[in-house]
């Protein structure tokens, strides 16, 4: 299992294997191929192109240049990807070729999109919310970036023929190729036996810029990995599988065209973080990231486009047995050509049920949803079946824009024949809070209690605004409405306690109430997430001891990162505040040796 030869190459032919087909990345503004030790800071007006091997499609729609300030312009290489839109006569539909391109870097970088078509019409770069300032001369998109951004650039409406760029961070954890514990795919087309590279515990499995690796990343059984780096899975089985596994970090890699299965699976396993992740499937059951049974999930700068469930949490399915909880996903782009963005609790386990807890989705750009069939509609689809209880459920910040055909939220205690052998057990407890759509398309809402002893209760919105106008206490409406009907949503007699509220409402029954466990464990130099939940409603989250490598985010509750103290036991006290109050608990976190 410590062998490099696991993967079918050694580690030195890993590097090697490029060979003349694929140059080296070139590097604006530092030494090409230098490596840098974690954590390092970046100087300011950095650019890294990577190349694009020859074997693996490339897309012709745009020409896409980038330079820092007043330099040279850099060619970007742009891949093809696919998509996938369903015929709802039929239940196929046609594939199109879309474009993506990729690059790094720092302080501000300017760039120009050249459409192939000629003179542009129209043109809008998505999400809306970033509000980027751009020009058209002629068939040229020109814009300046000053932060990381997953963007769609859109020329005369069309979503296909797009272009979907990735400007990311420039890499802060580039590890030493003669490292014996680093599986280093250097840039060009690499091929694997048995089309799997199975990670052992302890290794990094690095894909430099440029690398593009045919062969699904496996963590089976294993801890204290990593999949790191600007690489690409391409047309790969299953892209990642994540499974029984603990401490394991992705980070960076895009995965295209996967030949089956989801972009990434997460399975029965513990402390995973997945960071800068994008993802593009249009496969049937194209799913990008799918969480079975697991905790301490972190979900962070995705960007998803797929032909199938962008997000999907479940319990049981297949061999993952166990409860999900303690899930985080954040500062997200999610396009779904089929079902949901977001989708929870389909399947579970019956025969011994199931709970899905502590749930949070928060600054989440929705750009697209597309679904026929009613049962599958919703931009946030709570459904749980198969015996499952959803409970703890919150969603922040969320900016659904003008999706193509759905529901914004679809809720119900669910027995669907196709997929479950028996009904949910509940909801109770979401927390819808800042949440906005603009759009004209979209199918009332749906909130559907089964029955009686299935029901949905405590679901609290705060500040809904749909197409500028705020739903809740205090807006102007018939005396004789419903919330429900100004959204406008369905909800029936098993949904009960549901409150529209203002930004700041609240009553003294929401006084904060922490309930996350006041023990916590984290290995050092590993990912950690730890997420503070609360009864009530709190809107903003403190800590205070944390140890080095900690940090907090305040608007989720989630204490998150890689601990660098010294082995031993720490006290941390957390908070949880609203406008009514503020409940504090000590936590004490134990660091162990990897």
């Amino acid at each position: 299992m410590n062998d490099p030869e696991t993967v079918g190459l050694s580690r030195r032919t890993l590097l090697q294997a490029a060979g003349a087909s694929a140059a080296a990345y070139t590097l604006v503004g530092a030494t090409a191929g230098t490596a840098r030790a974690e954590g390092t800071p970046t100087a300011a007006d950095r650019l890294v192109v990577y190349p694009i091997p020859s074997g693996v499609p490339t897309n012709s729609s745009f020409s896409v240049k980038a330079r820092k300030p007043d330099g040279a312009w850099e060619t970007v290489p742009v891949y093809r990807a696919r998509a996938k839109q369903i015929d709802a006569n039929t239940g196929s539909g046609p594939v199109f070729n879309s474009s993506v391109a990729t690059f790094d870097f720092s302080g501000t970088v300017e760039v120009a999109v050249t459409s192939s078509k000629g003179a542009i019409g129209s043109a809008r770069i998505r999400p809306l919310s970033y509000d980027i300032p751009f020009t058209v001369d002629g068939d040229t998109v020109s814009f300046t970036l000053t932060e990381p951004r997953n963007l769609s650039i859109e020329i005369d409406g069309e979503i296909f023929d797009n272009l979907q760029l990735h400007a990311n961070p420039v890499e802060s954890q580039r590890p030493d190729p003669d490292d014996p514990d680093v599986i280093y795919f250097g840039p060009g087309l690499h091929k694997t036996a048995d089309n799997v590279v199975k990670v052992p515990s302890g290794k990094t499995v690095y894909l430099a810029g440029g690398a593009v690796l045919t062969s699904r990343v496996e963590f089976h059984e294993v801890e204290n990995a990593r999949l790191i780096g600007r690489g690409v899975l391409y047309n790969s089985p299953s892209g990642v599988l994540v499974e029984y596994s603990r401490n394991i970090e992705i980070d960076g890699v895009m995965v295209l065209n996967p030949s089956s299965g989801y972009t990434a699976t997460i399975g029965q396993s513990r402390q995973v973080t997945i960071r800068n992740f994008h993802a593009y499937s249009h496969g049937q059951w194209g799913d990008g990231i799918d969480v079975f049974s697991s905790e301490d999930v972190l979900i962070d700068s995705v960007h998803m486009r797929n032909a199938d469930d962008c997000i999907a949490i479940y319990a049981h399915r297949w061999d993952y047995y166990g409860d999900c909880r303690n899930i985080t996903v954040r500062n997200s782009t999610l396009w779904a050509d089929v079902a949901h963005p977001i989708n929870v609790g389909t399947h579970g386990n019956t025969d011994k049920p199931e709970t899905i807890e502590n749930l949070v989705f928060s600054n989440i750009d929705i750009l697209d949803h597309r679904e026929p069939q009613m049962d599958y509609q919703g931009c946030i689809a709570l459904n749980p079946g198969d015996s499952n209880l959803l409970r703890n459920v919150r969603a922040q910040d969320i900016r659904v824009e003008d999706f193509r055909w759905g529901q914004l939220i679809n809720m119900r205690v669910m027995f669907n024949k196709s997929y479950n052998t028996s009904v949910g057990r509940g909801i109770d407890g979401v927390f819808i809070r800042n949440m906005t759509y603009t759009g004209t398309r979209a199918n009332p809402s749906v909130m559907v209690g089964h029955d009686a002893d299935h029901a949905i209760q405590n679901v609290t919105f705060q500040n809904l605004v749909i197409n500028g106008k705020f739903i809740g206490n205090g807006m102007k409406k018939p005396g004789w409405y419903k919330f429900t009907d100004m959204m406008p949503a369905y909800a029936n007699e098993h949904v009960l306690n549901t409150r529209f509220l203002n930004s700041t409402e609240a009553t003294s029954s929401d006084a904060p109430r922490i309930t996350s466990p006041d023990k916590a464990t984290a290995t050092k130099h590993q990912v950690f997430n730890h997420l503070i939940t609360a009864g009530g409603l709190p809107t903003k989250f403190s800590a205070e001891g944390l140890p080095k490598g900690l940090d907090i985010d305040t608007g989720t509750g989630l204490i998150s990162g890689k601990a660098k103290d010294n082995v031993g036991t720490f006290t941390v006290t957390v908070s949880a505040t609203n406008s009514v109050g503020t409940a504090t608990q000590d936590v004490t976190l134990t660091i162990e040796h990897p």
